[in-house]
């Protein structure tokens, strides 16, 4: 999992009185497990006064507004100069500064302001550069445990709502497939789910999809504020009006055993004349507080009535930016510095609660960079080509989605008792032989991986060739995503100039990819329990791994391979 590092400053704010509030500041370097914290000299808190009547007044005019906020926040000389300081520090050490707002339980009323829209200390838009990294941070007494999933295994949900009858509330109706259109081209090869049709859009659609492990889920519809509470304008199944309040949403999401790692809601522009201006993104970003307290680890939501225009460049950017790193606030950083040039850029608001922005990683070896110190030895084998890889079944999960996920299916499906170990395949496979028959889970598994590939890649195989051999439709597949621009590891290892592969995979995507190279691979079996050949294996040359042996490919086709056994 490789990424920069960012330089962490943490602000929180707590009430003290009516428009004051006290300071505190955190800041700390990558790599260090010191701190730095905010000193006033005085031995008392710095404090910001934050006049909420002159904010009202500048609505209309966000720089206007951010030079107040800026001016409040950074009032004192202690905060101003500590900021300043982290500010430059980033920058000397070439890395980002992920700045995090931290809002007292004692001061809601300050999440109503547009802290996007903050000037810093020097006078420009703070949050409008790539280089800060803007969330608000809520804490939560959610307990459940965030861990990172694969890149390729995270599961999307898009769910847009354009009931019929719109017109009559004085709302626009919604562009439905330029919405889809766009994120589904930003999304890629992720694995995502559409509820788009008249009717799907109901609460209760939402809410099953949400059930069945949804990562990521894309809300797009309209919103009101009424009375001080958010509503959702979603459908019923006839494709009719159905007005769902805001915190009966939050409260399907709080009740689900696995809840997203991210949440994006998107207010759609086309406020009539009976609306107040800005009234979508104030019921849209009301919700994003409540779902972060419900337990959503991240939570992006418009705060006010965003045009259309700015959506269709933001919210691909976004998604393509957090498909490639995973990383919540670096794609949005880099995704509002898209649209600064906009009136409305400040609009879209991030709160969150992971330390490290991320909800995914991409699977690879080595980690970090800084975790790994051979890197020059190892490149200079591999350009020298005494490097051999030696490869496991993991490299085709991009394809295939990891094994967590099999073993998951498959307890659920064959009713697997125990709770603990449903995501372990082994043990859930070994069920299987016990309760269904010796060779089921062999049998299961194509079966499963051709469901799989079908499911999530419904666009890379013309329909007739379905029923095709498993390995010709991963073949497929592979040339597709790698059109799509996705890396492929198989491709990058095949491009190497090394004589010998091991690997412990059923599948032929290296030999594939060596033989699209120009190279005539010879696979050959290693009989690594002592049997002189893989009973099946044609000739003993086949490219699988046949009862846990060792298939080992020469990409130059010689057999110098069976010295390795």
């Amino acid at each position: 999992m490789a990424s920069a590092e960012c330089a962490d400053l943490e602000v929180s704010l707590t009430r003290r009185d009516a428009g004051l509030y006290a300071i505190e500041m955190r800041f700390t370097q990558p790599g260090s497990e010191a701190d730095v914290r905010l000193e006033t000299g005085a031995g008392e808190a710095a404090m910001a006064h934050i006049d909420l009547a002159a904010l009202r007044e500048q609505l209309l005019d966000a720089d206007a507004y951010g030079a107040t906020l800026g001016a409040a926040l950074f009032g004192s000389a202690a905060a101003a100069a500590m900021y300043a300081r982290a500010e430059a520090t980033a920058q000397e050490l070439g890395t980002p500064l992920r700045l995090r707002l931290a809002i007292g339980a004692d001061a809601p009323e300050l999440h109503a302001l547009r802290w996007e829209t903050l000037r810093s200390p020097a006078g420009a838009r703070l949050v409008a550069s790539e280089q800060v990294q803007f969330s608000r941070y809520l804490s939560s007494a959610d307990w459940q445990a965030v861990r990172l999933r694969p890149q390729t295994e995270l599961r999307v949900l898009v769910a847009i709502a354009n009931p019929a009858g719109l017109g009559e509330y004085g709302l626009a109706a919604v562009d439905v497939e330029r919405e889809w259109n766009g994120v589904r081209e930003a999304l890629g090869a992720l694995q995502i789910a559409a509820l788009k049709e008249p009717g799907e859009a109901t609460l209760d659609r939402i809410t099953e999809q949400l059930r069945g492990g949804i990562d990521v889920l894309y809300l797009v519809c309209h919103g009101t504020w009424q009375r001080g509470a958010s509503w959702l304008w979603l459908e019923d199944a006839e494709g009719k009006i159905d007005r769902v309040g805001g915190e009966a949403l939050v409260e399907r999401i709080a009740g689900l055993g696995t809840r997203p790692r991210l949440v994006v809601l998107a207010s759609c522009e086309g406020a009539g004349a009976g609306q107040t201006h800005g009234a979508e993104g104030e019921a849209m970003a009301a919700l994003g507080p409540s779902l972060a307290r419900a337990g959503v680890p991240a939570v992006l939501a418009m705060q006010g009535t965003i045009s259309a225009q700015t959506v269709s460049v933001l919210m691909p950017r976004f998604f393509a930016e957090l498909r490639r790193e995973g990383q919540v606030d670096r794609a949005l950083a880099r995704a509002r510095a898209a649209v600064q040039d906009r009136r409305d850029w400040w609009m879209p608001a991030l709160f969150m609660r992971l330390r490290s922005g991320r909800i995914s990683y991409t699977p690879g070896f080595g980690g970090d960079r800084s975790s790994f110190e051979k890197w020059p030895a190892l490149l200079q084998s591999i350009k020298a080509g005494r490097c051999t890889p030696i490869v496991g079944p993991g490299l085709a999960e991009p394809l295939l989605g990891g094994s967590r996920e099999l073993a998951r299916r498959w307890a659920e499906t064959y009713h697997y008792p125990l709770a603990g170990d449903r995501e372990d395949l082994p043990q859930v496979a070994q069920y299987l032989v016990v309760h269904q028959d010796p060779n089921f889970p062999r049998d299961e598994l194509e079966s499963s991986q051709r469901a799989v590939l079908r499911e999530r890649f419904p666009l890379a195989v013309p329909k007739d060739m379905w029923e095709a051999p498993l390995d010709e439709l991963l073949v497929k597949v592979a040339a597709w995503r790698q059109a799509q621009g996705e890396q492929d590891s198989h491709a990058t290892l095949a491009a190497l100039p090394l004589p010998i592969f091991v690997t412990t995979a059923v599948d032929r995507l290296l030999e594939h990819n060596l033989e699209a190279r120009g190279k005539a691979p010879n696979s050959a079996v290693c009989a690594w329990q002592g049997e002189a050949e893989a009973e099946g294996a044609p000739g003993g040359s086949c490219g699988r791994m046949w009862r846990g042996r060792w298939c080992i490919t020469c990409s130059d086709g010689s057999t110098r391979a069976t010295r390795w056994c």
